[in-house]
């Protein structure tokens, strides 16, 4: 390609990681296609399909019905699990779905450049999404990641309609004693709210510093 060796000599004398920006650049300027790297996507009969089913069975269905399917519905076909194993393997589940979703979408998110600049350098396809891909990948889904962290916590308390003794719970039972409700409840609220913000401020320092690298 006409001007394209000396351009790729230049690049050879330049700090690496920068080097392969330019060059993605350089090659999304001469009309690649964007980059479908897909989570989902595996060659292996079915698995593909199978993947889909997951994420759309539990992105479409609330998140108290697959406690319950769990919790009172395995035991039906001679599955039990306590209330707290259960309630691990439900919030893992659906955490499962929507992040390999958001994971899906950052890697989609990195252009196409920086996949054919690996190629370019000599990298393998895991090596360019181990070194290239996933480090920019992670810039992008990390807010959305850590706000699905937080909506994980404040859905723990949903926990407590499969028995699990959690801050909730705890606190019904106390009101039951006490007759306070407002109190407790409020309480309850607070520490969520407490813990909820902390996590926020650190995930504020955090997303600094992926800038900041």
């Amino acid at each position: 390609m006409p001007g394209r060796e000396p351009y790729l000599q230049k690049l050879r004398y330049q700090e690496p990681r920068w080097r392969l920006r330019q060059l993605g650049k350089m090659l999304e300027q001469k009309g690649k296609k964007q980059l479908t790297v897909r989570v989902q996507v595996v060659d292996v009969k079915g698995l593909k399909q199978l993947a889909r089913l997951y994420v759309w069975v539990i992105r479409g269905t609330p998140l108290l019905v697959q406690l319950y399917v769990i919790f009172y519905g395995l035991p039906g076909l001679g599955i039990t699990l306590d209330a707290f194993p259960s309630a691990v393997v439900v919030f893992s589940v659906n955490t499962g779905a929507y992040a390999s979703e958001t994971i899906r979408a950052a890697i989609e998110a990195v252009p196409a450049g920086q996949l054919e600049a690996g190629y370019c350098v000599g990298l393998s396809y895991t090596q360019t999404m181990m070194r290239i891909i996933l480090p920019q990948a992670l810039r992008i889904a990390f807010p959305p990641l850590s706000n699905s962290l937080i909506g994980l916590v404040k859905d723990t308390s949903l926990a407590a309609n499969i028995t699990v003794m959690e801050m909730f719970m705890s606190a019904q039972r106390i009101a039951a004693r006490t007759y306070e409700p407002f109190a407790l409840y409020c309480e309850v609220g607070i520490i969520y709210l407490i813990f909820c913000t902390a996590l926020t401020r650190l995930q504020s320092v955090w997303e600094q510093k992926l800038r900041l690298e």
